[in-house]
């Protein structure tokens, strides 16, 4: 017979608990330490923000350097603005989570005679609440819905496409169908709205492009023909590159291994992008006028949108490239529509241009330059980022990705960059999320939760929330800095393809194996 090991003592458990509080018990800053200089730079110009400034060890806050920072900018209180503080150290960015002591002191870093120089850059000042319920679910299509999409300006119009061969409108704020885009012979794929609102395009497996006036819901002209295979994905020419004198152009890629550019007013291929050697999986149009495309032969290609000639191929990938997203993507699908402003929307076409051109070169400028950096992702298990433009008057690329992320244990079905430039979110077969540092890949979180295949993730507009479907039949919300599951939204009946936050923040929508769109709100 086994010996059996006696329970603890009352002493033992008493010692046990005593440990236990105090590893849990949070350190307190000494008040021996006196001050040390702090000098603020705007990370986005690389200017200094007044002259170095001495503060209490123990006051150094990040609550505290917000109130010293908005007060050296001479904002009221009813004006003062959030901000995030980063130290360079070694060539990394170190996020004052807490406070200076905790982060810099502590471990070394920094000493009370060194002035310390932090970086800052403002933060959402609007924020979204978390959707919990289902507002609506809104029967109509006939088979599985694979794409939704809600307008650039409003979170009233979600387009979706589906497998009965049709796309439809749904009138979001009544929970009722509007128009159904009736026209494509197979499988709508990708569902897409201009950055002005005026057009939807879809693509499909019948190997066409149509266009759909969305009041109306009827077909603009004939289909967009050329393609000799199903479309995979679509892409807008920016708001702000297009020519008063010119229509705004598409781009749809294919599993034929091309990538065309079409006129929207003429219905005609503007040009043809070939070089891949298999399916072009997803296209990507830059507010720099680059092209990105991801492809099935294990590269990725930058491409001149004006010229249509390659500008360099990118190999680091040991399997297919699933998808492709871009930094600068929510404004460059709001263009001038400015969900987090209260201004009016501009009324002249000078005006929309400038607006869209001020908005993009906002979120694309770090320390004075114009930045669009890109993340892809493969079913070689890995997550590349990417930063092409090196300077904003060449187009000289940088060849080598920025980071390799490693961690998912099967393939990326799907990455995305937050509005914020902050995160990364990537989705994976092995039924997982993780967050990753856009500044340089480091790992951030794991989010754990999904008991199925993880498809898709959409961040809220003000970056701190994150919503995901899966193969389980759930959506959940998460919160982005905490790594924690906000909201478990179940409500459809299986499989969920497509999930999109709307631009204001108001609502999502979601689409999946059960025929219903969902609508969820807070």
């Amino acid at each position: 017979m086994a010996t059996l090991i006696p329970p603890p003592s009352k002493r033992q458990n008493v010692a046990v608990a005593e440990k236990a509080r105090e590893q849990q018990d949070i350190d307190t800053i000494p008040d021996h330490l006196g001050s040390v200089r702090v000098h603020f730079f705007d990370q986005s110009t690389g200017k200094p923000t007044g002259a170095p400034v001495a503060v209490p060890v123990a006051d150094a806050t990040v609550k505290n350097l917000e109130l010293l920072l908005n007060t050296l900018q001479g904002n009221d209180a009813t004006e003062r603005v959030p901000y995030r503080f980063t130290f360079g150290a070694d060539g990394k960015a170190i996020d004052i989570t807490n406070d200076i002591y905790r982060t810099l002191l502590k471990p070394g870093l920094k000493t009370t005679e060194d002035t310390i120089t932090l970086q800052y850059t403002p933060q959402a000042i609007f924020r979204v609440r978390a959707v919990s319920r289902c507002s609506a679910a809104i029967p109509g299509h006939g088979e599985a819905i694979l794409a939704t999409s809600f307008a650039s300006s409003s979170s009233s119009r979600l387009a979706t496409g589906s497998g009965d061969s049709t796309a439809r409108i749904f009138d979001t704020d009544t929970g009722t169908p509007l128009h159904t885009l009736k026209g494509h012979t197979s499988w709508v794929l990708v569902a897409s709205w201009s950055p002005d609102d005026a057009t939807i395009a879809t693509g499909s497996m019948d190997n066409t492009v149509r266009l759909w006036d969305p009041k109306t819901g009827q077909c603009l002209g004939q289909p967009l023909t050329g393609h000799t295979k199903w479309v995979n994905s679509l892409a807008w020419e920016p708001y702000h590159l297009r020519k008063e004198t010119t229509a705004i152009r598409l781009a749809s890629s294919s599993k034929d291994a091309t990538v065309r550019i079409w006129d929207t007013v003429s219905k005609r291929i503007d040009l043809v992008l070939s070089g891949h050697k298999s399916s072009v999986s997803c296209v990507r149009w830059g507010g720099t006028g680059t092209i990105y495309t991801a492809s099935h032969d294990k590269t990725i290609k930058l491409w001149d949108s004006t010229k249509g000639t390659l500008i360099s191929t990118l190999s680091a990938h040991a399997h297919w490239v699933n998808h492709l997203a871009l930094s600068t993507e929510l404004v460059l699908r709001t263009a001038y529509h400015d969900p987090t402003s209260t201004n009016t929307i501009p009324t002249t076409p000078a005006e929309k241009l400038a607006k869209a051109k001020s908005r993009f070169e906002k979120a694309a400028t770090t320390d004075s330059r114009i930045i669009e950096r890109f993340v892809t992702a493969s079913d070689d298990l890995t997550i590349f980022l990417w930063s092409p433009t090196e300077t904003p008057t060449t187009t000289t690329t940088n060849q080598k990705p920025l980071a390799r992320l490693l961690g998912h244990a099967k393939p990326v079905s799907h990455v995305t960059f937050s509005p914020s430039g902050q995160y990364i979110a990537s989705a994976s077969f092995d039924n997982s999320i993780k967050i990753w540092s856009a500044r340089d890949g480091a790992f951030i979180h794991t989010l754990r939760g999904h008991v199925g295949a993880v498809y898709m993730t959409c961040f809220s507009p003000d970056s701190r929330l994150l919503v995901s479907c899966s193969k389980d039949t759930t959506l959940k919300v998460w919160d982005v800095a905490g790594g924690r599951l906000r909201e478990d939204l179940p409500g459809h009946r299986d499989e969920v393809f497509a999930v999109d936050w709307s631009p204001d923040g108001r609502g999502v929508g979601s689409g999946g194996k059960d025929r219903a769109v969902r609508v969820w709100r807070h």
